[in-house]
């Protein structure tokens, strides 16, 4: 396993589309470990992959809260086949937007099929903070950030302020 260094904004590749994973092999399992690995690090309850330059459909996720026993999920070429109607408001951040935090609505349930590292086809019915989560990093496959979902006011302060911080560190 190795950490992999996190993209931050404006860097262009988190607004990419990633593509559908044809194959797990031995590379496909090793990037699921990096990510884990990247993700527990940083530390954060989500990362797909595009966020580490890697424009491949995969998410690994891990809501245990502090002091649980973790429970990784990886997923592979994941999908929501349903939202529920029930709407939640969540405070969310982002491991590529670090330290900004804003209130988005989400549906508070969705049901996801993904294929697992082992090539198996998973239907999961996620609620609450695992399906937010689910919601959030699957947006990172079709290059959707979270504050796209704010006022455009808010984004495009969020926006100037990395952009600013990008020209200071290039």
């Amino acid at each position: 396993m190795a950490k992999r260094p996190i993209l931050i904004l404006p860097d262009e590749r988190l607004r990419a589309i990633a593509e559908p994973i044809e194959k797990i092999d031995d590379g496909i399992r090793q990037l699921a470990a990096d990510m884990l690995e990247t993700m527990y690090d940083a530390p954060g309850i989500g990362l797909a992959a595009p966020q580490i330059g890697e424009l491949k459909r995969i998410v690994v996720i891990d809501v245990a809260k502090e002091g649980e026993e973790p429970e990784p999920l990886v997923m592979i070429n994941p999908e929501i086949l349903s939202y529920s109607d029930e709407v939640i408001t969540t405070e969310e951040g982002c491991l590529s937007i670090p330290e900004l935090y804003y209130d988005v609505d989400r549906p508070s349930e969705v049901t996801v099929r993904y294929t697992d590292l082992d090539g198996k086809d998973i239907d999961l019915h996620a609620k609450e903070r695992l399906a937010i989560c689910v919601q959030h990093e699957l947006d990172h496959l079709d290059g959707v950030l979270y504050i796209d979902y704010l006022s455009r006011l808010k984004r495009d302060r969020v926006l100037k302020k990395f952009q600013k911080q990008a020209r200071r560190a290039g």
